[in-house]
């Protein structure tokens, strides 16, 4: 008698920890419900079943200062992993984005259990920056299961380890992200301009100045939202209450869609959003304001993607424009966000580009169902 199928779970921050409960459904779907879950987790893999070896508030940090401070914390969880997972000897392993700490715990176990299936679910950005990662990767990663449909061949390129386009969770939400008839407003009708100034604290600070003098330049019967998060809006109200087109902040998730579905017109700091956007059909123009650490690692470490936005590099061609750094000034937003103000070419050339980004992204099936294959495929015959 066979005994469960035994998979280890790795996550290292919140958006991984979503990945790995709809990962987790789906192989219990296709595999048994006797399948045997262990790993490092959130709240939404404990929903599924997941016990974590330790809360993921210890690993979940961003930002050179947190990680330094948290150093010896970091370093012990990293061996801890390794270890549960050596002294588990599961059918496969799963880790799921956060290269920092994920891989070196990967790197420890293919050094322990050399014939242990690893999987990375997420792949590092070597598109954009230190390329030779990807062949390192060789060395301690079996398969990659990319988000973007253009990463296979980037890791074919760069000689890294076998990998598979699975799709990006936000194909799931396409019925949400895109207007019903009515919905949105031809822009001869007005603008509705909506603002996405980041998730993380410093780069919202960096960039409300720059919006509300944007701003300032507006039509006086364009109406702007901004959707951010519950744990900034107070923070972005006190910061906005002195504009004198004050946007109108949403914190709930349905009325960050729906602001999405009604916007015809947005600008947007470089991320994930540019994606919603995209998906979503709004024209927009996309901002990449770089930390002083991060203008130092750019020269040291220069990005080699040919694109900033991650619609432009799906589509294969500037189609959004991009202004990174000192780029960035009042002039410069204002005069790129002037031509998606009406009816003109520019408009209608992005505007036809973003169609295509469903027909370019879609898969046969809900990613995690994709990714939950491969998972099974390189598990193996459970012993």
């Amino acid at each position: 008698m066979t005994r469960p199928l035994s998979i280890f779970i790795v996550t290292g921050e919140h958006s991984g920890d979503q990945l790995g409960a709809a990962l987790m459904r789906s192989l219990r779907t296709l595999a048994g419900a006797d399948t045997v879950f262990r790993g490092v987790g959130g709240h939404r893999m404990a929903e599924q079943g997941l016990s974590s070896l330790f809360p993921l508030e210890d690993i979940a940090v961003m930002g050179f200062g947190p990680v330094i401070q948290r150093l010896p914390l970091l370093l012990r969880r990293i061996r801890e992993t390794a270890d549960a997972i050596i002294a588990d000897q599961p059918d496969v392993l799963v880790i799921i984005d956060s290269p920092d700490f994920t891989h070196r715990v990967a790197r420890k176990v293919r050094a322990a259990i050399p014939r242990l299936p690893i999987i990375d679910y997420v792949s590092p950005t070597v598109w954009a920056w230190r390329p030779g990662r990807a062949k390192k990767m060789t060395a301690y990663v079996d398969h990659v299961l990319a988000l973007l449909p253009f990463e296979p061949e980037v890791h074919r390129r760069l000689g890294g380890p076998a990998c598979t386009y699975v799709g990006h969770p936000l194909i799931e939400k396409l019925d949400v992200l895109q207007p019903k008839q009515g919905e949105r407003a031809d822009i001869s009708e007005g603008v509705h301009l909506i603002l996405l100034p980041g998730s993380r604290r410093s780069v919202v600070q960096r960039h409300l100045s720059l919006f509300r003098d944007v701003s300032e330049r507006l039509p006086d019967t364009a109406t702007i939202v901004l959707p951010t998060t519950p744990r900034l809006a107070g923070e972005i109200e006190e910061l906005t209450a002195g504009w004198k087109r004050r946007p109108r902040v949403v914190t709930d998730e349905a009325e960050k869609w729906a602001a999405f579905r009604r916007a015809n017109v947005a600008l947007a700091s470089s991320g994930t959003v540019t994606l919603e956007l995209a998906l979503s059909g709004v024209p927009m123009i996309g901002i990449y304001a770089l930390e002083p650490l991060a203008r130092l690692l750019k020269s040291i470490l220069p990005i080699t993607a040919p694109h900033i936005l991650l619609p432009n590099l799906i589509l294969g061609s500037r189609v959004i424009p991009e202004l990174v750094g000192p780029e960035i000034t009042v002039q410069s937003v204002a005069d790129a966000l002037k031509p998606l103000m009406t009816d003109t070419p520019e408009r209608r050339a992005q505007m036809e580009a973003l169609g295509r980004m469903e027909e370019i992204m879609i898969v046969a099936e809900p990613p995690s169902v994709g990714a939950a294959r491969v998972v099974l495929d390189l598990a193996g015959t459970p012993r």
